[in-house]
């Protein structure tokens, strides 16, 4: 029996390094919906301050297509492979690609950074009620860290989401 479901997920397709751009415009040559998320960076030259369009997250594009049809795209220039996730191409919910679409209408000059937290980093609290108080790492427990607050003359320990610490070098 012919069924009407939409069948189309989103996947992410690595590139050729700094093809991000060309292979979204060969995506949507094919009437294929894609999206290489860009962000407005501001460039200096020897001569002049210019504004350009730089691909957020390097090497990667996504692009939404009906599970049957994905191994097609494999021919297309400057695709390498898509993202695996357990074996098998990942696919992204359609919520995550609007909240990155909403970001980037949002805020300019955004940047990715590698959150990593180790023990002995002196950190400052993000988020919460010891919101920008200063401390050292004592211990790492997966994606939480035990962190020495010294406020008051007295220390505090306590835990804190990983992502809720700022690393200060």
């Amino acid at each position: 029996m012919f069924s009407l479901e939409n069948n189309e997920n989103w996947y992410v397709v690595y590139t050729i390094p700094r093809w991000e751009k060309k292979v979204a415009k060969l995506l949507e040559s094919k009437g294929i919906e894609c999206y290489c998320p860009l962000n407005k960076v501001a460039r200096q030259w020897s001569d002049r301050k210019k504004i350009v369009m730089e691909p957020l997250i390097k090497g990667y594009v996504f692009l939404k297509i009906d599970a049957q049809k994905k191994w097609d795209l494999k021919s297309i220039p400057g695709i390498i492979n898509y993202v695996h996730w357990l074996g098998k191409p990942a696919i992204v919910r359609s919520e995550e690609i609007d909240t990155i679409k909403m970001f980037l209408q949002e805020f300019e000059n955004v940047s990715i950074t590698d959150h990593e937290i180790v023990e002995k980093d002196h950190v400052v609290i993000k988020q919460g009620i010891l919101m920008n108080y200063k401390g050292m790492v004592l211990e790492v427990l997966g994606n939480n860290a035990r962190v020495l607050i010294n406020s008051m003359g007295i220390s505090l320990h306590a835990i804190f989401d990983k992502k809720n610490l700022l690393s200060i070098k």
